[in-house]
């Protein structure tokens, strides 16, 4: 294994994408995809040109095998992939929407990436790459899982490597409310960057406003802190500057899942690169506004060069 860029973990699920509108019990017709918000991260920094790395458990089933030769085809590092052969491979369905968010129902619960336990993964796959990129999904699928989160972050900052943390709230996934925000808050006090959107930082926080969510983290040790505020754009601050980056323009919103993962990952790749923080901010916005252009989570995602281009259009 070749030491990677970023390196990260959770669940992934074959996806069914209704063909058509409607309430998700009437549609016929289905086309499968791939979903995951870490593995959309993972895919797309892996076609900005970065090595990138997932780890996590599927089940020995077709949909487990959908998984391993997509990630392949996409240039991800699966060598932290454990195949299950007790647990199967989770799967969700997804309406098409016309206007707003598609309905999305899960059948997730006994996966085998909810029972990831720290004695069957290599902790050097996290300790030998560059950066590490989590969300909050982990953390609520299951004790096993959150248990590995906690062991993965204590081993990573130990050895001074960054997390970005993106909360992903999923409240439907938690006992209670002030559990979810107890836990979640407790891992984005221990990262390097936190990535909320504004209204799982209003739950998170207490706060209504951007600039106090982020000070609210920043108290805690958090090196900056990105507020997306959607169509608005996103919000940035840290110890010595702040300030609002603008949305891109979108032609037409065909799929809003998967813009926050996109996000992350345009901020993320700017890391490398050593770009401003505005410029970081940018950068995701623009892969955030090409995300919610076209159906699936990452389908979206561009190249560096599909970016450049895109990004060229609204540079003065």
């Amino acid at each position: 294994m070749t030491n990677l860029d970023v390196t990260t973990f959770g669940e992934a699920m074959a996806m069914f994408i209704a063909e058509e509108p409607g309430p998700l019990h009437e549609v016929s017709r289905y086309y499968r995809e791939l979903a995951g918000a870490e593995i959309n991260v993972a895919i797309g920094l892996a076609r900005l040109g970065l090595k990138s790395g997932w780890a996590s458990k599927v089940g020995s089933d077709s949909f487990g095998k959908f998984v391993m030769e997509r990630l392949k085809n996409e240039n991800v590092d699966i060598s932290c992939v454990v195949i299950d052969e007790k647990y199967p491979t989770g799967f969700q369905i997804k309406s098409k929407a016309l206007v707003g968010d598609p309905e999305v129902q899960y059948f997730r619960k006994g996966s085998a990436a909810s029972y990831m336990r720290k004695e069957e993964f290599k902790e050097s796959f996290f300790l030998k790459s560059s950066h590490v990129h989590l969300t909050g999904i982990p953390l609520a699928i299951s004790e096993y899982a959150k248990e590995f989160a906690s062991f993965i972050v204590r081993s990573v900052l130990k050895k001074r490597i960054p997390i970005s943390f993106d909360p992903n709230l999923r409240p439907a996934l938690w006992k209670s409310e002030q559990e979810m925000i107890s836990v979640v808050n407790d891992f984005a006090f221990k990262s390097n960057y936190v990535l909320p959107g504004l209204q799982e930082g209003r739950i998170l926080t207490g706060y209504e406003d951007p600039r106090d969510i982020a000070s609210f983290y920043l108290d805690k040790g958090v090196e900056a802190v990105i507020v997306k505020l959607g169509e608005k754009g996103t919000f940035y601050k840290t110890s010595h500057e702040e300030g609002q980056v603008d949305s891109f323009p979108v032609e037409r919103v065909v799929d809003t899942v998967g813009a926050g993962d996109g996000f992350s990952v345009g901020f993320i790749s700017a890391l490398f690169e050593n770009l401003s923080i505005y410029e970081s901010v940018r950068r995701g916005n623009a892969i955030g506004a090409l995300a919610v252009q076209s159906y699936g989570d990452y389908n979206g995602y561009p190249t560096k060069q599909q970016l450049d281009d895109f990004m060229a259009m609204y540079t003065s």
